[in-house]
């Protein structure tokens, strides 16, 4: 197996900003292959009393993505479609518009947002590395640091890959810790 089979998989022994990356990218891979290549049914699909899809995880993160990229880290506002939602009226929009939604829509809104994510992680990386403070502060004026952004964005994925993984055996039985090697997304948009 080459690094080019498994590219989520954090290095062996990296800096601080690989691993992190690293675990970043690992868990993004595993959240995109847990929610790739289904139709509308299998996006919609709900477990138990939860109102959870993968549909509504996959717009759900896009906007955790602009949202930690953009208007946390820089201050920029963030991208439409979540720049005219009105969050305090609707706070599960994400999640509930998704029924509305395409799944070519969907996968393409994720991807594009993490592409655009990626990209802006980069050039911050480059200039100033995981120290740098990001726009968004405390109350009290205290700013995070980039470091901070990453860490808040690994957490995320972390809970809703693991919803994820419920939710996709239940449509079809697809069970595993990371992608086989060789994946690469199906549904591209």
């Amino acid at each position: 197996m080459t690094v080019s089979d498994t590219p989520w998989e954090p290095p062996v022994a990296g800096t601080e900003a690989e691993q992190l990356i690293g675990a970043l990218e690992r868990l993004r891979a595993t959240f995109r292959w847990k929610a790739d290549d289904l139709d509308s049914a299998g996006l919609q699909a709900r477990i138990g009393a939860s109102a959870l899809t993968l549909g509504g995880l996959l717009k759900h993160l896009a906007r955790a993505e602009d949202e930690m990229f953009s208007r946390k880290l820089s201050g920029a506002p963030v991208s439409p479609p979540w720049d005219a939602v009105d969050w305090r009226a609707h706070p599960d929009w994400d999640f509930e518009s998704a029924v509305d939604d395409a799944p070519e829509a969907l996968y393409a809104m994720w991807d594009g947002t993490v592409a655009r994510s990626r990209a802006k992680l980069d050039a911050v990386l480059a200039d100033g590395g995981l120290d740098r403070l990001a726009h968004l502060a405390w109350p009290d004026g205290r700013r995070l640091s980039v470091r901070r952004l990453v860490c808040d964005l690994i957490e995320e994925y972390g809970r809703h890959t693991g919803h994820a993984d419920l939710l996709r055996e239940a449509v079809d039985g697809r069970v595993g810790e990371d992608p086989p090697a060789g994946w690469r997304p199906r549904s591209t948009g």
